[in-house]
């Protein structure tokens, strides 16, 4: 018979001999699953022996990780911000990238405009909208989503971090003209699909052909959202609000250059960790 410790190192050193780079959380978090622990309830009972069904639970989560399933997906949930966020197969994982336009709202409305009213557009899982209710307890969000399974899970996420007070859903187009009960906002973050189409198929395979191919594909050009939203929707924005996008590599400059002809009178960006170019600010 086998503990947690021996299923925890047996799974940690198949995920490293597949070159998973992460091997180690990843390991603690697929045991954890199997188990229906914490991880840290799981390193409390690292000590403890399970069973042989167990043993087969974590092989198989480990089995669809080394296929190349993200841990996300296979664990069901995932942390941003600081907060733990449900995620499914219908919502992309969020990342610490989009983190930074959490970093920046707060940046802009911290000690100005606390009682903000703030719209999340494309708002996936709702991890943003989240974030930004959790960080600004008197703001107001409106997470914005076409799609009703997306909406589903940014509901799970609002009450699972007793949110719903502040934090509501609606089902709306970002392509197209917002809904006339919308009303105005303070602030309008987006994490908008960006990926040319052609590049589509040159994503890795983890994101490829597990993530919604429709929170990913920004068409063409990779600007078809950044277009339809600095049309339609800055009418939501009260003067002197904000406009925020997160952005891919290379697409700051011409995200820049939308805002400014779209009628935004000044425009700033903000830089990664790693030195790119990551958000994009517009002010009415």
């Amino acid at each position: 018979m086998k503990t947690y410790n021996d299923l925890y190192l047996q799974a940690r050193n198949a995920l490293r001999d597949k070159g998973v780079e992460a091997y180690t959380l990843e390991a603690r978090l697929l045991v954890a699953t199997a188990a229906g622990k914490t991880t840290q309830e799981l390193l409390r009972d690292l000590p403890l022996y399970t069973s042989s069904e167990m043993a087969d639970k974590v092989a198989a989560l480990v089995e669809r990780r080394v296929a190349g399933e993200p841990v996300a997906y296979i664990t069901g949930s995932w942390e941003f911000y600081g907060l733990p966020m449900v995620v499914t197969t219908d919502v992309l994982i969020p990342r610490m990238d989009t983190e930074l336009l959490i970093d920046a709202a707060k940046e802009l409305l911290s000690g100005r405009k606390m009682d903000a009213r703030v719209l999340d557009l494309c708002c996936g899982s709702g991890c943003i909208a989240c974030a930004v209710g959790h960080e600004l307890p008197a703001a107001r969000v409106v997470a914005v989503d076409l799609s009703a399974k997306a909406l589903e899970v940014a509901r799970k996420n609002i009450a699972a971090n007793r949110l719903s007070s502040r934090v509501i859903c609606m089902q709306a187009d970002a392509t197209a003209n917002p809904p006339m009960s919308m009303g105005q906002f303070d602030m309008v973050l987006c994490n908008p699909p960006y990926i040319k189409s052609a590049d589509m198929r040159k994503l890795d395979p983890s994101v490829r052909d597990y993530e919604p191919s429709w929170a990913l594909d920004g068409g063409k050009d990779g600007l078809k959202f950044y277009k339809a939203i600095v049309k339609y929707w800055k009418a939501v924005i009260r003067p002197g609000g904000y406009l925020l996008f997160e952005v891919g590599e290379d697409q700051a400059e011409s995200v820049k250059e939308l805002l400014l002809t779209g009628g935004f009178r000044s425009v700033s960006s903000k830089f990664d960790t790693l030195g790119v170019e990551r958000v994009v600010i517009g002010k009415m």
